[in-house]
């Protein structure tokens, strides 16, 4: 099977408007999905989304990040300008770094149903600290829930040294 016929494409309504409209908060509902045509083959998926945003939700002020989020699709993929605008609508929200990416991950697991995914949040210092949070899930009864399992506990075992922050 070569090429994505418009039945392929049900559901897709964003890609390709000439005008798009950004939501001013929160708003999981942008998020949009086609149908993995590799779902007998395992294969990662991976974003970087480094102008990440949302607020504090004590203090009001903007904290900044990149996310990353990867998975191994099973029969369905994001559809990467949803994920785009549904990034964007954490601009005006406010919750803490954890909150979010554990929102983001919970979010995209329903949406997609995946065999595995994993969230990971680098965000800018605040008060001469970064907070890095990351979560993760492995379809449960599959190898991927050890996975999961596996990856979280070895998440930070060799952390990265990050010269630019």
């Amino acid at each position: 099977m070569v090429g994505r016929t418009d039945k392929d494409l049900t559901g897709i309504t964003l890609l390709g408007q000439t005008t798009t409209n950004y939501a001013q908060d929160y708003n999981p509902s942008v998020l949009e999905c086609f149908g993995n045509k590799h779902p007998e083959r395992d294969y990662f998926v991976k974003f970087d989304c480094p102008e990440f945003t949302s607020l504090c939700p004590k203090t009001g002020q903007p904290d900044f990040a990149t996310i990353y989020i990867s998975y191994v699709p099973d029969e369905k993929l994001v559809e990467s300008k949803s994920l785009k605008l549904y990034l964007f609508s954490f601009r005006n929200h406010g919750d803490f770094h954890e909150d979010c990416v554990n929102i983001i991950l919970t979010d995209l697991v329903k949406l997609l149903e995946p065999k595995y995914m994993e969230v990971w949040g680098k965000f800018t210092p605040r008060g001469g600290i970064c907070i890095d949070p990351y979560c993760n899930y492995g379809k449960a009864g599959t190898e991927w829930a050890e996975t999961a399992k596996t990856r979280l506990h070895m998440h930070d075992m060799n952390p990265e040294r990050v010269s630019y922050r």
